[in-house]
């Protein structure tokens, strides 16, 4: 099972992987070894990588053996630009919501750098997003485990203009989903969705970004790609550098 730091960057409004722009790694220290001999018995089968070098392990979330799939959570992203809150929709990925929620109550988020601003406006091409929940802030960060896509909401998006065959999807603006190196390996890294974007349905969708939340996103996107980045100006490190200072749930969500 590969993991997301074996991939980089593939072609524009293709794919979205958790990669970054860097050509090379970055050095890691040492990580001890995971205490888990193999993934969780429950229905999400979190399972821990074999590869842990740029891990930050903090165990593995509850996996009950049967899926939670009622209901809503509201999670706030304090960041150093304003609030972003998000409404985590169970129904349509509950392992995700599960891990999501596990995170943020591990503080696992708390201080850690949106690496990614998408920023391709140009057609054919149409991916614009921030993405976020890499603990060290460079793509290549995980927490140490991996878990199965569910791409049923997905694949329900509406296709992109010109892919009748669903083969594209339109990633709508406000949309919240998962990063991912290919097929169900998904772990920490996520996207917010600023502007309707072209997808493959291979990115699982599992809530939204509330009208507040929004708000703020637009002000960074505006702001654009750092100028310094290789990627500049369509894809690299926001001009607004971007942290995420505090990660909470905050309730039951809405709709």
């Amino acid at each position: 099972m590969p993991s997301s730091k074996q991939s980089i960057r593939t072609l524009v409004a293709v794919a979205l992987i958790a990669g970054t722009t860097a050509v090379t790694a970055p050095q890691a220290s040492a990580k001890p070894e995971s205490p888990a001999s193999g993934p969780t018995t429950g229905a999400c089968a979190f399972t821990p990588l074999e590869d842990q070098t740029y891990s930050t392990w903090t165990g593995l979330p509850p996996d009950p053996k049967k899926a939670q799939t009622h209901g809503k959570a509201a999670v706030v992203l304090q960041t150093n630009h304003g609030d972003i809150p998000v409404i985590l929709d169970k129904a349509g990925a509950p392992c995700t919501v599960a891990s999501f929620l596990y995170l943020t109550k591990e503080k696992f988020y708390d201080g850690t750098q949106c690496h990614r601003l998408a920023a391709y406006h140009t057609a054919p091409y149409a991916l614009s997003v921030l993405q976020c929940g890499d603990p060290l802030g460079t793509g290549w960060g995980d927490p140490g485990y991996w878990f199965k896509d569910e791409l049923n909401t997905a694949k329900s998006l509406p296709n992109w203009p010109g892919f009748e065959d669903g083969s594209r999807k339109n990633y709508t603006r406000g949309l919240l989903a998962m990063a991912n190196g290919g097929p169900n390996t998904n772990g920490s890294q996520f996207f917010l969705v600023y502007e309707d974007s072209r997808l493959r349905p291979d990115y699982t969708v599992f809530g939204h970004i509330t009208e507040e939340g929004m708000a703020v996103l637009d002000k960074i996107a505006a702001a654009g790609v750092a100028p310094s980045d290789e990627g500049y100006p369509e894809d690299g490190a926001p001009a607004m550098t971007t942290i995420i200072e505090r990660a909470k749930r905050t309730g039951a969500g809405g709709a």
